[in-house]
Parts: C-alpha cells; structure tokens; sequence
C-alpha cells in the first residue's frame, strides 16, 4: 500500500532576530530613538506646523516605519530562493527609509513642514530628496513582491496571505502620489501669475491645517488621503496578522485544519481590505472626512461588510477538512 505523502507545514518559520536582515533591523532601533525624541518633543515644544504638533510627524513616521521594517526584515528571512537579491533590496529599502525618517526630523527641527514644501530652495531639494527616497523604496518592494510571487512561504493560505499583503502594500504606498498634486486653489495661485510654496496637500476640499483626529491628524472635516495611504500600506501586516491567527487556530477548530478553507478565508479577507482601500480612497477624494461618513458611504460600506460576511460563508461550506497537520519536527520543503 503507498504511503500518502506529508503535505508542507503549514506553520509560518520563525528564525531569530539577529538573523533577520540587519539594516532594516538596524533602522528600526533608529525609529525608536526618534519615536523617544518626538515624544519628548511633544511635550517640550509647543510649535506647530500646519496646525500640527512639530513633533507629531516625526512620531508617526517613525512607528510607521519600524512597523514596516520589522515586517520585511522579518519577510526577507523567510525567503528559499534570490535570498542576496532579496537581501540588496530590504538594503536599499532600509537605506531610503532611514534618509527620508532624518529629513523628516531635519524639517522638525527647523519648524518647517517636510512634504509639499518650497518655500525655499533648500525646502525644496529636501522634498525633491524625499521623493526619489520612496519612489526607490516602492520599487525596491516591488521587486521583493515579485520574489515572494515566485516562491512558497509555508502552505498555500500562508503564502497567498504574504502575496495579497504585499500587492495591498505597494498600492497603499503609490496612493501618496495623490497627495503631489496641487490643488485647485494652488493652481490658480500659479494661473495668476503668483508663487505657491506649498504645492499639493493631503486633505481634500480645504487647505491643510483644519481640526484633525487625536494624533493621526486625520482631517475629522474634509477628505483625507493619509487615511487610505495609511490603510494600504499596512495590508501586509493586517494580512500576515490573518494567516498567523488562522495557523493558531487550526489546531483548536477542526475545519481550519483544512488549508482550502484558510486559503478561502485568506482570499476573502484580502478581497475586503482591499475594497477597504479603495472605500477610504474613495471617501477621500470626494472630500469626505473619515469621521463623517455620509449615507452612501455608510451604504457601500455596508455592502462591503454584507459581502465579506457571505464570502466567509461560502469558505466555510465548501472547504472541507483534509489531513494538513503533519508532525512538529517535519519542515517546509526547501
């Protein structure tokens, strides 16, 4: 009688930190020394810049950052395959991060604002600086999204969930181009003949600077284009959070055994959240504050939160439980 074979495991491989890819590691523990430094700035400086704490900037971008780091150095060490290839691009990435972070402190400091910035010549060369850093970090994630789409990284619902995060995340991040485009009252500045130096903004339908959420700053009355910049480039997290609680729980409920159903879930979730990408998106190009969501927000989101619902459903029906689970010491296939 032939023996049937093991399928791979399931479970995400974990190595240890000092393994991970040291520079973005590295600018992490950066991130954390100028997440410390915003706070006290926070509480010792009362400047403000477009209506905002000067220190507020510096503390977001910097937890973003890390969060982002920690995320890809964690990814890059998973990697079977173009492992030196991967490791050059999360060192670009690191590198490119690292410099816009210091720049972003630079402008703190001066009590000038980072983005959109050209007031002066200096102002702008830092902002041009700025630009060419996260164009090279999209494309060096690009290229990682291509590597990991060419390779497995656990069972199927794992590696689709890290595929999906990482398409989610390289929109997320294209969607700050929106934010580059003057706006209309920019534009006529120039029409007639006068000098803006500000060009472009993140809120839509009233200049930047207006009441804002407690400590995102998010406009709580007009569009906001951070809110689906934020919500996109974070998709990678949201779903690597998914596949690694569908791995724990497999074990407690007999159905998530089956890695159908998990790769089901997985593609549902991913299918949301970027449906969620694009709602805020959406909502912030119509100049609609995330807080104040009007009844055909509130409709469609509905719409999204009842398809969601049935798309877990029908996961759940038609994934039957197959024998996934093999023994504790048995390792992914190389």
């Amino acid at each position: 009688m032939a023996v049937p074979r093991p399928s791979p495991d399931p479970r995400i491989p974990v190595r240890s930190v000092p393994d991970w890819h040291r520079p973005l590691v590295a600018v992490t523990l950066l991130c954390a020394v100028v997440l410390g430094l915003s706070l006290a700035g926070l509480t010792l400086d009362d400047r403000l810049v477009t209506g905002e704490p000067v220190w507020l900037k510096p503390a977001k971008f910097a937890l973003s950052i890390a969060v982002y780091n920690v995320t890809l150095a964690w990814l890059l060490s998973l990697l079977t395959r173009w492992r030196r290839t991967g490791w050059w691009l999360g060192t670009i990435a690191a590198a490119m991060v690292a410099g816009e972070l210091l720049a972003i402190v630079l402008q703190a400091v001066r009590g000038e604002p980072s983005h959109f910035n050209y007031t002066t010549p200096f102002d702008t060369a830092v902002y041009y600086a700025m630009a060419v850093m996260i164009v090279t970090v999209w494309t060096a994630n690009l290229g990682v999204g291509a590597i990991v789409l060419a390779q497995r990284l656990g069972d199927r619902a794992t590696t689709w969930a890290i595929r999906i995060g990482t398409a989610i995340s390289l929109v997320g991040m294209a969607l700050a181009f929106l934010m580059t485009f003057p706006t209309a009252q920019q534009m006529a500045t120039l029409g007639e003949g006068g000098e803006a130096g500000v060009l472009g903004a993140h809120t839509v339908g009233l200049p930047d600077g207006g009441p804002g959420l407690p400590f995102v700053g998010w406009s709580s009355v007009a569009g906001d284009l951070r809110v689906p910049h934020f919500v996109g480039l974070h998709g990678l997290q949201a779903m690597i959070l998914l596949a690694l609680v569908l791995l724990y729980l497999r074990r407690r409920h007999p159905r998530l055994a089956s890695d159908l159903l998990r790769l089901r879930v997985v593609a549902v979730v991913g299918a949301s959240y970027s449906g969620l990408v694009a709602l805020t998106t959406w909502q912030a190009l119509r100049g609609q504050s995330v807080a104040r969501p009007d009844a055909l927000t509130l409709v469609v989101a509905g719409a999204l939160v009842a398809a969601t619902a049935l798309g877990l459903w029908w996961a759940s029906r038609r994934g039957r439980p197959r024998g996934t689970d093999i023994p504790e010491r048995a390792t992914l296939p190389g």
